[in-house]
């Protein structure tokens, strides 16, 4: 079974840093809200370490 990491933005990124907003948009978020299901993958991880004050991250495993 695949796993998967369901994202969720809980934060703005006005005022983040240009490269955390960045970030965010290669994650397929950009607003309050947005909720994406993305591979758990060390790239996919890295990026979340980034910008892990602006989203929250949930484990779910992939039937």
């Amino acid at each position: 079974m695949a796993r998967q990491l369901r994202i969720v933005q809980v934060r703005s990124a006005i005022g983040a840093k240009p490269e955390h907003r960045g970030t965010l948009r290669a994650l397929g978020l950009g607003r309050i809200g947005r909720e994406r299901a993305l591979p758990d993958r060390p790239e996919i991880r890295g990026m979340l370490a980034r910008v892990a004050h602006l989203v929250v991250v949930r484990e779910e495993e992939q039937a």
